[in-house]
């Protein structure tokens, strides 16, 4: 008997490690590498026509940061209006299976930028901490379990930070023992915190604007680099102190360094609305950069290339797939820069307009602005659509149409998603 047993446990811990590997949760922007890909498998091959069926459903404010989603909890910012400019930034985290409220945290909180429509800036979970920031500049760390804030910093009261147009929207990166986040406070515009004690280690750069674009992390010939794309420079940093290793001009107009930046080898693309897009190629050593090729237009109507606004574009094989200024869905070659095709299909047409793009296991899921979830095949032969649904109603209004521009997670084979109202969590699973 005791050798039956013995015998089992090789196929057990098999079946074990079999589960870990299907299942992945999506603790920060971008999801656990921080690149929009989703790596669960198991997951329907076709979407049902109409709304799609909720697992459950919860009531929220405002607010255009997305989910984290990490061991069995998600976690959400949003704002609830007062009087004038005032109103309250809350923080919650409900139960993954069941909705079920866990706990919340809230803060007065004056709003003195554009679109005052709540935080930006999807949470960051770092094993039992969950760090959050909101829209002007006010950060925590959170016991995951109790809510408890463990420290906390005020971006305008103590860095100096004159805030964006549109507010903070940049999600921190956890690196070791590291919190690495824009802050945009005099030669501070990227900042290195302790991650348990929120004591700084460093800071660098000093640009006056500060962007929107949240700090990734590549291994470029071996090496890790700190990369911030900011509204006057791209820029390599050692992420172990701040040193900059290579800085490379791109002066992008109204600031709205957005998208975050996609690697590829020892290349690097940014995409910016009014500017377009820009591959840059690192040095062997590291410590240098010029750019491969880049567009020639600075306008967003008369666009030669990709001039992506929110949405992060996504590279597979020797093609880039984006969404531009005023909707339309592209395809550029990577090696030249040149458009392939473009179509309008999955998004629909007009200034701002977007959709996010997340690979998963050769195809995409595209969550429009206009509450759709879109399955589809992208190649350089075309758009080839597969299915889409309704997962949220559209609920701000923007140039005249009702929009979303919160970017859904996708864990526990699910979509979480939200709109100003609710938060909801849609079963992706395939059926056994």
């Amino acid at each position: 008997m005791v050798m039956k047993h013995l015998t089992l446990l090789p196929l057990l811990f098999i079946v074990w490690v079999n589960s870990v590997t299907l299942a992945e949760d999506w603790p920060q922007w971008g999801g656990r590498q921080r690149d929009l890909v989703w790596r669960e498998t198991g997951i329907v091959s076709q979407l049902p026509p109409g709304k799609l069926p909720r697992v459950w459903s919860v009531p929220v404010g405002e607010g255009y940061s997305g989910p984290a989603v990490a061991d069995g909890r998600v976690f959400l910012t949003d704002r609830v209006h007062a009087e004038g400019r005032r109103g309250v930034e809350r923080v919650w985290a409900f139960d993954a299976n069941t909705g079920a409220v866990l706990w919340k945290h809230e803060y007065d909180c004056e709003y003195t930028i554009s679109y005052p429509a709540g935080p930006r800036a999807t949470p960051t979970v770092d094993g039992n901490r969950v760090y959050t920031i909101g829209a002007v500049g006010n950060m925590f760390c959170f016991d995951v379990a109790t809510g408890e804030v463990i420290w906390s910093k005020n971006f305008q009261s103590d860095y100096q930070t004159k805030l964006p147009t549109w507010g903070m929207a940049a999600a921190p990166l956890v690196h070791g023992n590291q919190l690495i986040t824009l802050v945009g406070g005099p030669r501070a515009l990227l900042v290195s915190f302790d991650k348990l004690s929120g004591k700084e280690l460093w800071r660098a750069l000093d640009d006056p604007a500060i962007g929107y674009c949240p700090p990734v992390l590549f291994n470029i010939h071996g090496q890790e680099q700190l990369i911030c794309w900011h509204p006057h420079s791209v820029t390599g940093l050692d992420p172990s102190n701040g040193q900059i290793l290579w800085n490379t001009p791109f002066h992008v107009q109204a600031g709205l360094t957005v998208a975050t930046p996609r690697q590829v080898g020892n290349r690097i693309l940014v995409t910016a609305f009014y500017n377009g897009s820009r591959l840059i190629e690192i040095a062997e050593d590291g410590r240098g950069a010029k750019f491969v090729w880049q567009g020639n237009s600075d306008s967003e109507i008369d666009t030669d290339g990709l001039h992506g606004l929110m949405c992060t574009p996504s590279i597979h094989g020797n093609e880039i797939y984006g969404v531009c200024s005023h909707g339309q869905l592209r395809c550029l070659d990577i090696a030249t820069g040149n458009r392939i095709w473009e179509s309008t299909q999955p998004t629909g047409s007009g200034r701002w307009w977007n959709a996010f793009l997340i690979e998963q296991d050769g195809r995409y899921f595209i969550h429009n602005e206009q509450g759709e979830l879109i399955i589809a095949k992208l190649s350089r032969d075309g758009y080839d659509e597969l299915s889409r649904s309704l997962l949220v109603e559209p609920t701000r209004p923007v140039q005249r149409r009702q929009t979303i521009w919160s970017h859904p997670a996708f864990a526990m084979r699910s979509v979480f998603a939200r709109n100003d109202k609710e938060l909801v969590r849609v079963s992706l699973a395939e059926a056994k």
